[in-house]
Order: C-alpha cells, then structure tokens, then sequence
C-alpha cells in the first residue's frame, strides 16, 4: 500500500515539472492528430489497429498514473472539441480514458518494459475498460443492444491484444531508451 501511495505521489510532483507537462501536451496532441488524420491499419472492415493507445501508455509509463490519469481525460475531451463531428460528447468514454492512464500507470511507472507487464496493462484495458466498460456506454449513449454487440468486441479485442502489445513493447522500449538519453544529456 505504501509503495502505490508513493508512485501517485510521484506521479502527482511530475505535474509541476514543465517538461512533463510539454511531453504530456505532445503526447495530447499525436493522439488527437493520430485520430483526426484517421491513422491506422485497417485490416477488415471491422478490425484496424490504431496507434493512439500507445500515447496513453507512454504518458503512463514516462509521468506515471496521476498525469496519465489527467492526460486521458484532456485526449478524449479535446479530441471530441477538435473532431465535434466525431458525434456527440459522452462523460462516459471521458472515464473510461481515465482508467486506462491509471492502469498505464500502475504497471509501467517506473518498471522495466517487459512483454509481461505491456500483456497484463493493455490485457486489463481490453478486457474490462474496451470491452467492459464501454459496452455500457455504447448501451447507455445508443441504446443499442450490448448483448448482440459483445461477441464482435470480444473478438476484435482478443484479436487485436497480441499485436498491440508487441507494438506497445517495441515502442516502450525506443521511447525509454531517447528519453534517457535526452534526460542524461540535460544538466544536473
């Protein structure tokens, strides 16, 4: 308990930090550009991967869960702000973002990028966020039937996991290996 009390504390003194602040901001901003330039590979009709999770979870892992808690909620809700006819706004998805910084966070602030920890933060996300959670805001925000719709979301999200985390570790890996250098190249 103490050492998950320490990481948000953490997380949250990486706040005042310009340089978090501007990374975290850059981050915002490619996932948004990711999104309204649609940048993604589309592999069926119904399957694409896209690469704005891997902002997130870079924030995540870089800043830690408080400001990648932050920088969930400013992606979605600047993203609907920039893209309004991307449709209507929705709190829900705002949370749903907000979890998963949390989740970024928790399993990559400050740990060694493995394949295990990239398998079980965005295995989590899938599962009970993509899967899950916004199951119920698509239920609450169409009124769409979330049963008929589950068994594709299932599917895509399994589908999609492996990939994602291998691009998730790929990533991780350059990006800790060019913020290190950068940060040993600063002055004390």
């Amino acid at each position: 308990m103490q050492q998950i009390k320490k990481m948000f504390h953490q997380s949250a003194e990486e706040l005042r930090k310009p340089s978090a602040l501007v990374l975290t901001a850059v981050f915002v901003a490619l996932n948004i550009t990711l999104d309204l330039l649609n940048v993604r590979i589309q592999l069926t009709p119904q399957l694409r991967i896209g690469f704005g999770f891997l902002t997130n979870a870079m924030v995540g892992m870089l800043f830690g869960p408080v400001v990648a808690m932050c920088a969930g909620a400013a992606t979605d809700f600047l993203g609907w702000v920039v893209n309004p006819g991307g449709g209507a706004y929705f709190p829900g998805f705002t949370v749903t973002a907000i979890l998963a910084g949390l989740v970024w966070g928790v399993f990559l602030y400050q740990k060694k990028v493995t394949v295990w920890r990239a398998l079980c933060a965005k295995g989590i996300i899938n599962l009970f966020l993509n899967i899950g959670l916004n199951s119920i805001w698509l239920k609450i925000f169409y009124g769409k039937g979330m049963l008929a719709e589950l068994p594709m979301r299932i599917g895509k999200n399994l589908l999609m996991l492996p990939i994602e985390v291998v691009l998730l570790f790929f990533v991780a890996k350059a990006v800790v290996k060019i913020y290190s250098r950068r940060r040993n190249a600063l002055p004390s």
